[in-house]
């Protein structure tokens, strides 16, 4: 019972706008990211760039129109998302952004998810060309996981980036909406 309170709790705040979020908690991503023997994967950060990559290929065009193949693999894993800027057209996180990152790095300090391994996926709306979309959020994913692993003493082995561009639009009816920029923390499992 306490899971099913937890999940909605958890969808509630992660169907709220962007703007419109409450203030993030190391417990509420702990909450979220743990317990993640419930679904395993075997997808790799390597098979989900390619799938982009092959997404952008094979349905060519300005946006994203279908979905990527793991993408419902994706979703039954323990994840966290969370608003993280960056500069115009960059991969400089903005400074208001380091608290979020602080309190990410608190919650993979804890002995609840200490052990194991994250995707950071890096997410864009569809303002902008698809192969260029994809670049950026990959940077993106590269600096958020430079900074934990840097400034906050996250062990490497633990966070692996992918950025995804717009090919995972978290609101597809709405491509140019700010929801659609975000990073995920996605729970892979133990480290091996």
């Amino acid at each position: 019972m306490k899971r099913l309170i937890l999940a909605a709790a958890a969808l509630a705040v992660l169907s709220l706008p962007a703007s419109a979020q409450t203030p993030l908690t190391r417990n509420e991503i702990i909450n979220n990211l743990q317990n993640v023997e419930v679904h395993r994967t075997q997808i790799t950060a390597e098979e989900l760039r390619q799938q982009a990559l092959d997404n952008i290929r094979l349905h060519p065009g300005d946006d994203a129109t279908t979905d990527l193949p793991a993408e419902s693999e994706l979703a039954r894993l323990r994840q966290f998302i969370v608003e993280i800027t960056f500069d115009f057209d960059s991969s400089r996180i903005r400074p208001e952004s380091y608290e979020s990152l602080g309190l990410i790095a608190d919650a993979l300090h804890t002995v609840y998810l200490g052990g194991d391994r994250f995707l950071v996926i890096g997410h864009t709306d569809a303002k902008g060309a698809r192969e260029y979309n994809l670049k950026l959020s990959q940077r993106r994913a590269d600096a958020i996981v430079e900074a934990l692993t840097t400034t906050f003493n996250v062990p490497a082995n633990m966070v692996v980036p992918v950025g995804l561009g717009e090919e995972d639009l978290r609101d597809p009816a709405n491509p140019y909406s700010e929801v659609n920029r975000r990073v995920q923390l996605i729970n892979l499992g133990p480290a091996q």
